[in-house]
């Protein structure tokens, strides 16, 4: 398959600017692989599909706020400071990403906060946009993380164009969100409200937790022509012993097990052993999944609208089967299903 594949016009207004008013409450399409059917639902409609001791595998990573700004020195120039991820604690090195990069040079200091208590320092040209910093801050490394997180912004994604407001900080984040470290929100987690994983649970579905630190290279575009030859970025990924048994307890008895998410998917597809069970795992994983492809451990899927050309909806493809995934696409268009981190889902099984 090549990228012109996976290529559509996605009408603007699709790209869902706010959350819907009620998590549990967006749309839900429903697709249905064997009888290649698609339904119209809404997401509290997803209990109808589960039965006891089936199992929903949940990415419990939390958003942090990644997103902080500051002022060059000398000239005072606003530079975005988008944080990705920490290369040392002791040191307080950072990969980050700077806008607009083409002001900043290795040497040159930024300075956050009011007071500018918080400097940093350009130590490295990673790639084209992305820099290295090294902070620098008078007290512990508690305090540190502290005033970081002070500073910090939701990082919302840039198609959103508004200005960042209270109640992002909570609605960009899954109600089981635990384990810090992603810069994005894993999407399909936030349709969830207290109350559906409360029925959920009550009807006997059991929940498996897994960690992906969503890292920016999963929105990363795409510039190949040849799928072959794309290179997705590093995510850390942990999945522990309570998870796999619960999990490999659903496949030996053939339940239904659902991935909430892509990013759930990829951790799962790089942890299956030779027996095409769940192994344990923790590390970085830069699986790229697009079709064809057999997928070992789920089958089902939650996951949000994406856009043209990303590697989530290849993904997708892969899962759903190339048609299928046009047709509802098609169909979510026609219907104006809302597109993105904020907008509706779609569960496939």
């Amino acid at each position: 398959m090549k990228l012109s594949h996976f290529n559509f016009n996605l009408p603007e207004e699709l790209l869902a600017e706010r959350p819907a008013e009620n998590r549990d409450e967006s749309k839900l399409m429903v697709l249905n692989r064997k009888d290649q059917t698609i339904e119209h639902k809404t997401f509290k409609d997803l209990i109808d599909y589960f039965d006891p001791e089936d199992v929903m595998v949940l990415n419990n990573t939390k958003v942090f706020p990644a997103r902080l700004y500051g002022n060059k020195e000398k000239t005072g120039a606003r530079i975005e400071v988008f944080l990705l991820r920490e290369l040392n604690s002791e040191t307080r090195l950072w990969d980050v990403l700077v806008d607009p990069a083409r002001k900043i040079r290795i040497g040159n200091k930024l300075y956050f906060g009011d007071d500018e208590s918080l400097v940093a320092e350009v130590i490295d040209n990673t790639t084209s946009r992305g820099r290295t910093l090294r902070f620098l801050y008078d007290g512990s490394y508690e305090e540190f993380r502290r005033k970081l997180t002070d500073l910090g912004e939701t990082p919302l994604p840039k198609y959103i164009k508004r200005e960042v407001e209270p109640e992002d900080q909570e609605r960009y984040q899954t109600i089981y969100a635990k384990e810090e470290g992603a810069v994005a929100a894993p999407t399909a987690g936030l349709h969830f409200s207290r109350h559906l994983l409360k029925r959920l649970e009550i009807k006997g579905v059991n929940f498996a937790e897994v960690t992906l630190h969503v890292g920016l290279g999963t929105f990363s575009p795409v510039e190949v022509e040849d799928l072959s030859k794309h290179k997705m970025d590093s995510e850390e990924a942990y999945i522990r012993k309570p998870a796999t048994d619960t999990i490999n307890r659903a496949i030996t008895e053939k339940r239904r097990i659902c991935a909430v998410g892509t990013t759930v998917m990829r951790a799962l597809e790089s942890a299956v052993s030779s027996a095409n069970t769940l192994n344990e795992f923790e590390g970085w994983t830069n699986k790229f999944i697009f079709p064809p492809y057999d997928f070992s451990i789920a089958n089902c899927m939650i996951t949000n609208f994406h856009t043209p050309k990303s590697t989530l909806l290849m993904m997708v493809s892969a899962f759903a089967g190339h048609d299928l995934m046009k047709k509802a696409y098609d169909e979510a268009i026609k219907e104006g299903y809302q597109f993105y981190s904020y907008g509706d889902a779609m569960l496939i099984i």
